[in-house]
């Protein structure tokens, strides 16, 4: 039987080692080289993916901080700026960086798609093992990226920044707080900030992640349900010094329409008669004790057909059946066009 090796946790957390500065250089039989050697095709072997709107003033900034940052670490690196359809400049001022350093690589879209496309097009394009997410308008520190390579070491899947003392006024902590909680309430995983863009992945984490609308703050929940090990860490953050902030009000409306999405994407799409078989049940089951107390009203000769109950329980028995309909048509559909493949996460194999 041929017996291939996938590289594993240990693997990484051993390559990882060889990222502290002062480290001694790696000797031929180094775990780091030999998980070099198996992810080859995977260069250079850290990515940091920036998703740019309007930031032209704070990206030559940015980008000397990240280098300072990067070199240090003695490896090779690859910085991917997605220009989400700036209008100010940022793309020119995008495109001297690329000429004058040959690690920063861009993506422009031709209009503005949003902050989820941005990453999921970054996504697409990285080649690192390990990939750094963070925003443009150097409220996010790149010093603390040798503190999310630290946790990706110890066996984490997934980084994740809380913004313990956010740099922000109260008219945006006090909405991100609610939206948080409600997050945690309804998925289950317990993050401080989900929406800090500081975030630290292996490559296995982002390779199919369905990015939209405003999913990106919800990359943490759908890594989980996945089974990836997910964790967050403290992080510096800091005040907008250019610009102006490009969240308003409604998208953390957006985002709560958006995490009904992701609780359906995530525990629903395999077995969509739970979702709506459940709630249809519930509607049934509510209009059959009404009707069956109708029923007997109209057995002891009480008038019924006046009662705006009686409307109620039937619309009810109907909605129910509708609901009960719509999950059996999902499972139809699921059986006959659904990938058998699709609902699980293969971590390593061994001698297949």
């Amino acid at each position: 039987m041929i017996r291939c090796r996938v590289p594993g946790v240990r693997d990484l957390i051993n390559f990882l080692k060889d990222l502290e500065p002062g480290t001694r250089n790696p000797t031929p039989d180094s775990p780091s080289l030999k998980y070099m050697e198996e992810i080859k095709d995977i260069t250079p072997i850290l990515s940091v993916v920036i998703p740019v709107l309007n930031e032209a003033e704070s990206l030559a900034l940015l980008h000397q901080s990240l280098t300072q940052v990067l070199t240090s670490l003695g490896k090779p690196y690859e910085i991917l700026f997605v220009d989400d359809g700036s209008n100010d400049g940022s793309y020119k001022a995008l495109c001297r960086l690329s000429e004058e350093d040959s690690h920063v690589r861009l993506i422009k879209f031709r209009r503005n798609f949003g902050k989820a496309a941005a990453l999921s097009a970054g996504f697409a394009h990285t080649r690192g093992a390990i990939i750094i997410t963070m925003d443009g308008d150097l409220q996010d520190d790149p010093a603390e990226i040798p503190a999310l390579l630290s946790k990706i070491a110890e066996g984490w899947d997934l980084v994740s920044g809380w913004k313990a003392h956010r740099k922000d006024p109260l008219s945006k902590r006090l909405p991100s707080k609610l939206f948080n909680w409600v997050t945690t309430k309804v998925t289950g995983l317990s993050l401080h900030d989900f929406n800090c863009g500081l975030k630290a992945y292996r490559h296995e984490v982002i390779k199919n992640l369905p990015l939209y609308g405003e999913l990106h703050r919800y990359i943490p929940v759908m890594a989980h349900e996945q089974g990836f090990r997910v964790t967050e860490i403290k992080v510096r953050h800091h005040s907008r010094k250019f610009g102006k902030s490009k969240y308003r009000f409604e998208r953390y409306l957006r985002g709560f329409f958006d995490l009904l999405t992701v609780v359906l994407l995530t525990r629903y799409i395999r077995r969509p008669l739970h979702l709506f078989g459940g709630v249809g049940l519930l509607c049934f089951a509510a209009g059959f004790v009404i009707n069956l107390y109708m029923t007997y009203l109209w057995l002891i000769s009480v008038p019924i057909g006046h009662r705006p109950l009686l409307i109620l329980g039937v619309l009810l028995v109907v909605t129910g059946v509708q609901f009960i309909s719509m999950g059996l048509i999902g499972e139809l559909l699921i059986k006959e066009r659904g990938d058998p493949h699709s609902h699980y996460n293969i971590e390593d194999t061994r001698g297949i």
